[in-house]
């Protein structure tokens, strides 16, 4: 009796677990820009002469020109160029005069920050700054009735304390415009749309994303780099409509890894009705006789019908000759990648046959009949994997989801997955390896 697990639009392929690679690419330029645009003018401002007791000064910063972003490895390196205004008190006493009051200068300064960049596993981007050295570009003076009053040490304890405003809204802005998380999260959500990749087999890839990983934020040509890599089930389904989008899941927390695996597995698909594998077949033996017990018993084989039982073929074979009837023999459908043949393994007859030739004809089991009838039951699939292939590779190239991110992909490898039957066909199924990105304008120039 027929039976089937699966109907002829709803095969999929065994789950494999896959990784689809979102290239991460922010020119340093971007960020660059982006903080210039955000720090301008006054950067700080101290109104009070009495700063815990310690200074007589009260001070203002400007940015004076834009500020220089240098990225190597996952160090960011600023140069902040700044003018300081100053209203420093005096008291002094030429000449045996007391003299006090309070004197304006303006001096500049070249400051060099270092930042070194880093991503918590909740996506958001943290940096950590701090001053590596700094320039006066012209020393802080006063001049009071003709006397110079340096006040560079003054300064310095000025800035020295006050350092940190600058460090920290660096790395506000730092963090303010590197965000990836929902970026990233765009990404997790286009991974879980089916993407059609052979409109005349209905065949869809569907990915089932379960984690992410990326790899370090590293900067090479003032380019900063990484890879984001969409950990995944992927499965091949063929179905007349979209299939349903898998139940939607958070955006897991961040891993970082050293290296993200590229491989990338796609189901290709062949499809054999039974009609045609029973035509092809019957084609094969039409004519043949096959003789048993040095000619003492002949069969010719007239008909050949095929269908399915759970993961057996099962193959009605019409005789004539001595024996006039049906015979019933079960076999496993498997796909030979060398021949690129579909054949079957272990063909041998159902028990009920068996046990009526061991009643009637015990004769047939002793010429090996099943075997070779396995050796004539193959069918040539080669060229549908290929075109199958060559059609999802097409797709693959560059596979618009919507704008302005697409998906790119190349195919190497096959390996067989398993032959699936349905009420109608047989359906082969091999796995093409490869690398596929997903390329999202988002995640480029931040």
């Amino acid at each position: 009796m027929e039976e089937y697990k699966y109907s002829d639009k709803e095969i999929q392929n065994e789950k494999h677990l896959s990784s689809l690679n979102v290239p991460v690419e922010i020119p340093v330029s971007e960020i660059e820009n982006q903080i210039n645009a955000k720090i301008k003018g006054l950067i700080y401002e101290d109104n009070s002469y009495e700063d815990e007791g310690q200074d007589n000064l009260k001070a203002k910063v400007w940015k004076i020109s834009p500020i220089r972003v240098v990225a190597i490895d996952s160090s960011f390196l600023f140069e902040v160029p700044l003018k300081i205004w100053v209203s420093a008190g005096y008291n002094i006493s030429p000449l045996g005069i007391k003299m006090s009051g309070y004197k304006d200068t303006e001096f500049s300064i070249k400051i060099r920050l270092i930042s070194k960049i880093g991503i918590s596993p909740n996506w958001q981007i943290k940096s950590e700054t701090y001053v590596d050295s700094y320039d006066w570009i012209t020393d802080p003076n006063i001049k009071v009735a003709g006397i110079n009053i340096p006040i560079k040490s003054m300064a310095s304890r000025l800035l020295n304390k006050n350092f940190d405003k600058i460090t920290e809204a660096i790395d506000e802005q730092v963090a303010s415009n590197l965000e990836l998380k929902k970026n990233v999260e765009l990404a997790w959500g286009i991974a879980r749309q089916p993407v059609m990749l052979a409109k005349e087999f209905d065949t869809w890839l569907v990915i089932v994303p379960t984690a992410i990983v990326m790899t370090p934020l590293l900067a090479k040509n003032n380019i900063l780099r990484s890879v984001i890599g969409i950990q995944g089930y992927t499965q091949t389904i063929t179905s007349a409509t979209k299939p349903a989008i898998p139940a939607v899941y958070k955006l897991p927390d961040l891993k970082i890894v050293d290296k993200i695996n590229e491989d990338f597995k796609v189901g290709l698909i062949s499809v054999v009705s039974y009609e045609d594998a029973a035509r092809l077949a019957t084609a094969k033996f039409a004519g043949e006789k096959f003789s048993f017990l040095s000619g003492q018993y002949n069969v010719e084989v007239t008909s050949i019908e095929m269908y399915g039982q759970n993961d057996r073929m099962v193959i009605k074979a019409g005789l004539k000759g001595n024996i006039n009837g049906f015979i019933y023999l079960k076999g496993i459908p498997y796909y030979d990648p060398v021949s690129q043949q579909l054949s079957l393994k272990g063909l041998d007859y159902d028990l009920d046959t068996r046990n009526s030739i061991v009643r009637t004809a015990g004769w047939l089991l002793q010429g090996q009949f099943s075997r070779m009838m396995e050796k004539k039951m193959v069918f040539p699939v080669g060229q549908q994997i290929d075109e199958a292939k060559k059609t999802i590779q097409k797709a693959l190239s560059n596979y618009k989801v919507t704008e302005g991110v697409v998906i790119k992909g190349t195919l190497s490898d096959i390996t067989p997955d398993k032959v699936y039957l349905t009420p109608k066909h047989l359906y082969s199924v091999v796995f093409a390896h490869g690398k596929v990105n997903l390329k999202v304008g988002g995640l480029k120039g931040i």
